[in-house]
């Protein structure tokens, strides 16, 4: 878990989408509008926390307006940050 931990707070990207996260299911462009970052460096990161189970996508076959939310893993994470 610790180097997880250490995975996320490298990256101000990742923290603040796992932030984001915690105010519900989100889609990349709400995501990025809420914390000023670009929807290409949201979806990387939202792409790289699904790889390490803190995200799940929802709806994984549309192209367009996926809805990402915290897995329980995720919520642990975020309650160390």
């Amino acid at each position: 878990m610790v180097s997880i931990l250490g995975y996320v707070k490298t990256s101000e990207y990742r923290k603040k989408t796992l932030l984001e996260l915690t105010k519900g299911y989100r889609i990349p462009s709400e995501i990025a509008k809420a914390t000023d970052i670009r929807v290409t460096h949201i979806s990387r990161s939202l792409k790289h926390l699904k790889d390490k189970k803190l995200v799940e996508c929802l709806n994984e076959q549309d192209k367009r307006g996926r809805v990402y939310k915290l897995t329980d893993k995720g919520v642990k994470i975020v309650e160390y940050l």
